[in-house]
């Protein structure tokens, strides 16, 4: 069954030596995933869980990061999955249409500082988590993403992997238990990305703590079901229509995709990257946004059905409004945390710019999804003029990947008004030498706001 074969790789891979190209790509998700949790932790659902869940907090070794305080894994993993979700700067794999670092990384910490794991540990389980859950995405696509939120679905085994690397290394019984049993308990429908509610965020949560309580309950006896994946009436076949199952063992072990993820260059949805990326091509190239008179952007499906706010009224819509963030981009250069404080949601300039921006769906690009990620936008000035670009795939992309010192200006932006500049660069460099070091070093159980 595929569930044993799955769980045999993720045992032999818990323990291995990896190479040291994956383990870099490890620690490069780490820091990525840091990146979206510090501003998450300022803003909501973080603050209502951690005074939902007060009387939990300050037991257990798990730490909540930015919160100074720690909780038992189960509810730090709920707190900062949903955390790191929140302001949408969080990894992608793009043939799983799938954020796997907020459920899996989320997860694989709160189980190692509760197991006090050494770093090498902790980035083992990561890859085995990304490697085994990532491949299930990809093959559910693109039907499971008509309905279903990938993150909290494929996720919940994601983490479960994770999780169980941690708490029982090396046994295959104990990993193929928490993934069977992570698969029954998984659920996030793509309806909660139609409201201006914390439901999306939480679904990473829900996905990490998930695979906690599956991981640690199978490490004690708590047994799944061995077909759960491609049995007749289960995950497949309830989430998804033509399951390309035989294609999740292909390169298992051997083509890591953790070394294949997209970072995001922009903190909103990921499906308005490309017209992003487009109209500040065209922008470097002289068009100005006070001279544009028309804006036409053709890109895929996905895109028309989850960003498609054409009149965002919070910071979330404006997350998922393919026209609020390609006008804020031409008239800024970036869309970064900034694009989405009070100020700039009422912006007088870029709400007029809004409204000369037209989303048409290309059915090629449409075709192409989800491994591809792709949109043209065309910009007609005030002297008659057609300014045309195609952004084939993403900045962030395997295609165009943010270098390591992207990574470290990220963090710094993005973490250090939560920490400061001095802890931020600190946790940085751990983060870095983390295969060298214990996790309890990076004493993330003390990180405060800053000031």
């Amino acid at each position: 069954m595929l569930l044993e074969s799955l769980s045999a790789y993720g045992a032999r891979d818990t323990l291995a030596s990896l190479p040291d190209e994956v383990l870099h790509y490890a620690k490069r998700a780490v820091l990525d995933w840091l990146s979206a949790l510090y501003p998450g932790t300022r803003i909501s659902p973080c603050r209502e869980l951690v005074a939902a869940h007060a009387e939990e907090l300050g037991v257990g070794r798990s730490s909540l990061p930015g919160n100074g305080t720690t909780a038992f894994p189960a509810t730090a993993a709920w707190i900062n999955g949903s955390a790191s979700h929140a302001p949408e700067f969080d990894d992608i794999f793009r043939d799983g249409a799938y954020h796997p670092g907020c459920p899996v990384i989320a997860a694989a910490l709160a189980m190692a500082e509760h197991q006090r794991a050494s770093g090498r540990e902790l980035l083992n389980a990561v890859v085995v988590g990304y490697e085994i859950s990532t491949r299930i995405a990809a093959a559910m696509q693109p039907s499971h993403y008509r309905y279903f939120h990938t993150t909290g679905t494929v996720g919940s085994l994601g983490a479960a992997a994770a999780a169980a690397a941690l708490a029982a290394p090396g046994k295959s019984a104990v990993m193929g238990h928490a993934i069977a049993t992570s698969a029954t308990m998984a659920a996030a429908l793509q309806q909660a990305f139609r409201s201006d509610a914390m439901s999306k965020a939480l679904h990473a949560g829900h996905a990490a703590e998930v695979g906690v309580r599956a991981g640690q309950g199978a490490a004690h006896g708590v047994t799944g079901v061995a077909d759960i994946l491609e049995g007749e009436v289960g995950f497949g076949a309830a989430l998804a229509t033509d399951v390309r199952w035989d294609s999740v063992l292909d390169g298992l072990g051997e083509r890591y995709n953790i070394t294949r993820m997209t970072q995001k260059n922009h903190g909103c949805c990921g499906h308005t990257f490309a017209a992003i990326d487009a109209a500040l091509a065209l922008r470097e190239k002289g068009v100005r946004p006070e001279r544009v008179q028309a804006i036409e952007v053709k890109t895929y499906r996905a895109a028309l059905d989850v960003a498609g706010y054409p009149d965002p009224s919070s910071a979330f819509e404006a997350r998922f409004s393919l026209a609020y963030v390609l006008a804020h981009a031409m008239r800024q250069g970036s869309v970064r945390l900034a694009a989405f404080e009070p100020h700039a949601l009422a912006d007088a300039d870029t709400r007029a710019l809004m409204r000369k921006v037209t989303i048409i769906e290309d059915p090629q690009l449409t075709a192409g999804f989800p491994s591809m990620r792709a949109a043209r936008v065309a910009i007609v000035t005030d002297d008659g003029a057609r300014h045309e670009h195609f952004a084939p795939y993403r900045k962030g992309d395997p295609e165009e990947p943010l270098s390591d010192a992207d990574l470290n200006d990220k963090f710094d932006e993005l973490a250090g008004p939560v920490l400061g500049a001095s802890r931020a660069r600190e946790l940085r460099e751990a983060v870095w030498r983390l295969d060298t070091r214990d996790v309890s070093d990076l004493a993330l159980a003390s990180d405060r706001p800053a000031g």
